[in-house]
């Protein structure tokens, strides 16, 4: 059985993970108490029972202590069961206006009567156990809804090829907005001409072909392009065979609309003729 262990913070988009992996194939069980789930475990494997993808999701809705944590994941491992993490965070003050623009109380607030914030607090150091341990963590914190199913579903899609060994992201993004919190590489094209300062090319994106065709259309924009090329030809199969499970490559330009789209695209593009599947996404398209 593949079981995959879903958790993060309240509001952090833990319902739209699961509904995406159900989605694509997993049974999905949302709200388990960590004491259920080694019993849970040895029922699913059992018999006709048997399940080929668990997706559970545990968070302190059942598990109100670190320690209820930690003893169920002490009895997963004492009886040899495989299991991935998935962990879902996003800032404290995302998780904060989410719960202000839905109108909801955190959990912890309803049943101990403190502040949001403060329930964020004691919410983090809870679930820690299960945040040390992930082998996966997504911050939502830049996402959109629809952005947060995208990787889910990229990072655990099963396809045939090599390149699915990898769950591959492909992210433009402005500088002036923040790094996203998990780029593992990060590709600064500020240095290149930029088109917002054509005034016909202004108002427009990256994903128009005129302002793809205007950032190209210099010799430092190809040979950028071509060395960064090299690279990832080079350090994308070193990453697969490290065993790494995801990896996000960022590409920055001041505001995240024209070079940074356009050489997302290019990069994607380029990985798609080396085998991956990347996911591309544009954070600050649309600011």
């Amino acid at each position: 059985m593949e079981l995959l262990i879903v958790s993060g913070l309240s509001g952090a988009g833990k319902s739209v993970a699961m509904n995406a992996l159900e989605d694509i194939g997993y049974f999905c069980i949302d709200n388990i108490p960590a004491g259920i789930l080694p019993r849970f475990v040895e029922y699913s494997e059992a018999g006709e029972n048997m399940l080929q993808k668990v997706a559970i999701a545990m968070d302190i809705r059942g598990a109100r202590s670190s320690q209820e944590i930690m003893e169920a994941l002490a009895q997963l491992d004492e009886r040899k069961v495989g299991y991935r993490i998935l962990f879902i965070d996003a800032s404290d003050d995302v998780l904060q206006r989410r719960y202000k623009e839905t109108r909801r109380r955190h959990p912890i607030s309803i049943s101990m009567g403190i502040s949001t914030a403060e329930a964020i607090e004691r919410e983090r150091k809870i679930l820690r156990p299960l945040q040390e341990r992930a082998n996966y963590q997504l911050d939502t914190s830049m996402l959109s809804t629809a952005q947060n199913r995208e990787r889910i579903v990229s990072m655990f899609m099963q396809g045939g090829s090599v390149g699915d060994a990898m769950a591959l992201t492909v992210m433009s993004f402005g500088f002036k907005y923040g790094l996203p919190k998990d780029a593992d590489l990060v590709f600064d094209v500020r240095c290149l001409p930029n088109p917002f300062y054509v005034p016909e090319l202004k108002e427009k994106t990256g994903m128009d072909k005129e302002v793809a065709d205007y950032v190209m259309s210099f010799e430092e924009s190809r040979e950028f392009l071509h060395r960064l090329e090299s690279l990832l030809e080079y350090a994308l199969p070193l990453y697969v065979k490290e065993g790494k499970s995801q990896l996000m490559i960022g590409v920055g330009c001041t505001g995240g609309k024209h070079r940074s789209i356009t050489f997302a695209r290019l990069i994607g593009e380029f990985c798609q003729k080396l085998g991956y599947h990347p996911s591309i996404q544009h954070r600050d398209a649309l600011r």
